[in-house]
Formats: C-alpha cells, sequence, structure tokens
C-alpha cells in the first residue's frame, strides 16, 4: 500500500515523524504539506497506530492500494450538505423560523445513525410549515458555501473526463441551483412542496434516503456503462454509507465517527481537493 500524508497547516517535521511509522521503501514529496510513503508494509495494527498519530497532528492518513490515480475513476458522486457544502441547509431554514436548534438537534443525530433518515426528515421539514419560500433563496445567497477545495477538485475531476453526481437528502432548491453554477452532470434530492408562496411542511414523493442515495449511484453508473467500482463516493453521514459501500474508492469528508470508521479513507483536515493529492 502506500500512505498519502496531508494537512492544510502540515509542517515537514510532523509529516516526516508520521512517515518513520510507516516504514515505506520510499518516500515522496508532493509539495509543502504533503507526501507519499510508498509500498508500505499495510497491517490494521499500522493503520490504527498511523491513524491515531495523524489525526493527533491533524494531518489526513489516506493508506490506498499501489498505482491508484484518478484515471481508474469515471464518476464522482457527492452527498451536498456538510460535504460539498459547508452547511446543513434545513438547518439554516429552520433558523429562519427560528427552530434552528431543535431541527439541528435531529439532523444531527440522523447524520450519526441514530434516527432513521427518512422519519427524521419527515419530523424536520414538519416544522418549516408556513415559512415563506423566499426564505430559500436567503439561505443560498446569505448561508452557502462550497466547502475548502471543492471547486478545485471539481474542476480538476472535470477536466480529466470523469462524470459528477450530487445526490442529497436534502432539497432541488439547492441542488438544481449548484448545478448550473459548478456544471455538475446530474442531481438527485428531495423536493419541497410550495403552496401560495409558503412551505406545506412536507416533501413531494419519494425520499432520498441511504437506499435511494446507492441506486442513485447505481442508475448513474448504469447509465454512463460503467461498474460502481469506477466511481468514487463522499459523503459525512450514516445516510451516505450505502452508496459509499459499492464505491471503488470511498471519501469520508469532516465525517461522522461511524462514516470514517468505514470509508476507503478520510479527509478530516484537507479540503476536498486532498482527494486529487491522494490519487496522483
Amino acid at each position: 500500500m502506500n500512505l498519502v500524508l496531508q494537512g492544510p497547516q502540515a509542517s515537514q517535521e510532523s509529516l516526516d515523524q508520521l512517515a518513520a511509522l510507516a516504514g515505506a521503501a520510499r518516500v515522496v514529496r508532493l509539495g509543502e504539506h504533503a507526501l507519499r510513503c510508498e509500498d508500505v508494509p499495510f497491517t490494521t495494527e499500522l493503520k490504527e497506530r498511523i491513524d491515531a498519530a495523524a489525526y493527533a497532528a491533524q494531518v489526513d492518513a489516506c493508506f490506498i492500494e499501489t498505482g491508484r490515480t484518478l484515471d481508474d475513476f469515471r464518476l464522482v458522486a457527492m452527498d451536498m450538505d456538510s460535504t460539498l457544502i459547508t452547511i446543513e441547509c434545513i438547518d439554516e431554514i429552520a433558523d429562519m423560523q427560528g427552530l434552528k436548534p431543535q431541527v439541528a438537534e435531529i439532523t444531527e443525530a440522523a447524520m450519526r445513525g441514530e434516527l432513521d433518515f427518512a422519519a427524521s426528515l419527515t419530523r424536520r421539514v414538519a416544522l418549516l410549515e408556513g415559512l415563506d419560500a423566499t426564505a430559500l433563496q436567503r439561505v443560498y445567497e446569505e448561508r452557502l458555501r462550497i466547502s475548502m477545495g471543492g471547486e478545485t477538485m471539481l474542476r480538476a475531476v472535470q477536466a480529466a473526463g470523469l462524470k459528477t453526481l450530487l445526490v442529497s437528502g436534502g432539497f432541488t432548491f439547492f441542488t438544481d441551483r449548484l448545478k448550473e453554477r459548478l456544471s455538475l452532470d446530474f442531481t438527485h434530492a428531495n423536493t419541497l412542496e410550495v403552496a401560495d408562496g409558503k412551505l406545506t411542511g412536507r416533501v413531494l414523493g419519494g425520499i432520498v434516503d441511504a437506499e435511494e442515495k446507492m441506486r442513485t449511484v447505481q442508475r448513474v453508473c448504469a447509465q454512463l456503462g460503467i461498474d460502481p467500482r469506477q466511481a468514487i463516493v463522499m459523503g459525512d453521514g450514516a445516510n451516505d454509507l450505502r452508496m459509499m459501500g459499492i464505491a471503488g474508492l470511498s471519501v469520508a469528508f469532516r465525517a461522522k465517527p461511524v462514516v470514517r470508521a468505514q470509508a476507503s479513507v478520510a479527509l478530516n483536515f484537507s479540503g476536498l481537493d486532498g482527494l486529487l493529492t491522494i490519487l496522483r
């Protein structure tokens, strides 16, 4: 295995100390804040030791099979809230209703996998009943920000010929705008019902839960004529685990512990463009 060590604040000294633990045949510097340890004698015990030391040093330690590059993949599929963007849209919409703490608590529990996602979304959306629909535009304009490195990552994968999918348990109001803004190929999300300019507190159609996210990745892969193992899937919450589980490479981004534990690689400190360093 190769081991990629990177972190926006990582010093050469801290990277070198972590590299020494790996027992690599070679060490290649990938820039001021990143290096690759090649032909590491991988064991679960070694991974646990390096992961713990790297996390303490605010460094991302990503083990990956030797020789893997971006050319091995044809699709990048991403979760939206707290992955491609920095916010949970439903929490910010709820803030316009004065209900952010109540909604955010449910969101957090759902992302940790403690609540059924579909049921939790129904509960949260119901609290938005009567809110003026203009609140959605305010959230988009005033609060929605692309996560660190997101635009750099997308430009690079698009230039390399990969297709892009944004699949979200959030809302089409935001995915539609991000699709146009970022030139994404595919999007899929929930539709909030609006009547007389106000939110009704209901979602139209089926809810995009963990199973539907996985099915969406499968549908898009079938449409592209590729195997899901040619997909990179990025997410942060428990409802992303099913789609991450069928991918050739799963990336936990600023993720909950249950997600980090099951992902191929985790980016806890680097931006989304850390993916490019891993597959360099």
